[in-house]
């Protein structure tokens, strides 16, 4: 479980990124992680994985703080940042010389993953690509059997093919008792795969709903005509037609336009659940 209560963080000379955020994080789920530019998302996974400490408030993983690296708790946790740095080392090497930190690291699920992405262990990681040596790293992430798995921007630069491989790895990759949390602007990636969306804006949590609860309460629709549409929450004018979102009514349920709702959240649309 995540608990953070009353969270402040800045960078130096730097303006609040987090006031007063508070939120809790049951495991056992995926967690979409979404904001504008600028909003902390980043920063929101360097405190969750203890890379740096809060001005104030509380930061727990397990009922543990995380900034003081207990070796019982950071062998449960794995960030893939978006900022790569790897080691000029091959891919066999790294993993000998980094899964002894991860107890439950498994070597057999690590040889599977790769081979999904088409990796080698005689690959030299300074010598492929950006998208590969992500590639590797969400391998290895996966492979740590971490509780807590904290992705940031994980399909930024891999192609299409690789994309549809990550969500079908991801998806088989991890168990009930684990946590993944994606940071991500690029939502149609993982639309399919999350079971929560958390939104950050102005320095607060604005949005944590699990997505049954979403689809309960919301329909997502194309409407060539909204003139006679009642109770529409938000809408965006498209080419020859209009997305909606309104309250759910006796027909079908829809599937999530996530990029519609998000673009509702930050425009304050008044969403209701």
């Amino acid at each position: 479980m995540i608990y953070i209560n009353d969270l402040v963080f800045n960078y130096d000379k730097q303006k609040s990124l987090f006031n007063n955020l508070s939120l809790e994080l049951e495991s056992g789920q995926i967690v979409g992680l979404f904001g504008k530019n600028g909003s902390g998302k980043s920063t929101f996974l360097k405190l969750i994985s203890g890379l740096i400490n809060p001005r104030s408030g509380v930061v727990k993983l397990n009922g543990d703080n995380p900034f003081k690296r207990l070796p019982s708790l950071m062998e449960d946790v794995y960030l893939v940042s978006e900022d790569l740095y790897i080691p000029d080392i091959s891919i066999k090497k790294y993993i000998d010389a980094y899964a002894f930190f991860y107890k439950k690291f498994d070597l057999e699920k690590m040889h599977k993953i790769m081979k999904d992405f088409a990796l080698q262990e005689t690959d030299y990681l300074h010598k492929i690509s950006y998208g590969q040596k992500k590639k590797f790293l969400i391998a290895f992430a996966l492979s740590t059997n971490c509780q807590f798995l904290l992705l940031d921007e994980p399909t930024n630069g891999i192609d299409i093919t690789s994309k549809s491989i990550f969500r079908k790895v991801l998806i088989n990759s991890i168990t009930d008792h684990q946590m993944v949390i994606i940071s991500t602007h690029q939502v149609r990636d993982i639309e399919t795969i999350i079971d929560r969306v958390l939104v950050l804006d102005d320095g607060n949590n604005v949005f944590n709903y699990h997505v049954n609860d979403i689809s309960e309460h919301l329909k997502f629709e194309r409407l060539a005509d909204i003139s006679n549409k009642k109770n529409i929450v938000f809408y965006e004018k498209e080419l020859g037609a209009y997305k909606v979102i309104s309250p759910v009514d006796n027909s079908e349920e829809t599937d999530i336009d996530l990029e519609l709702l998000f673009n509702a959240i930050i425009s304050k649309a008044q969403i209701k659940l």
